[in-house]
């Protein structure tokens, strides 16, 4: 069973002070699920935004699976 998401901010513009906490966000390595929850966005929302802004989402600080 999937859990539902939060998306109160839906297909709303995104506000400067929002693509600053995704900057933030993405900075401590937080995975995309839990960034769409704290902002109220669909995970496709918050990578769109990610590329288009230049944010990286990936975890800089944790190794791929299956790796040592």
């Amino acid at each position: 069973m999937a859990v539902q998401q939060s998306i109160c901010n839906a297909g709303e513009p995104w506000t400067g002070a929002e693509i600053a906490q995704l900057r933030r966000l993405a900075e401590n390595n937080l995975s995309v699920c839990v960034i769409s929850l704290r902002l109220g966005r669909p995970e496709v929302a918050v990578k769109a935004k990610a590329t288009q802004a230049n944010i990286t989402l990936l975890p800089r600080n944790r190794l791929p699976y299956g790796r040592l």
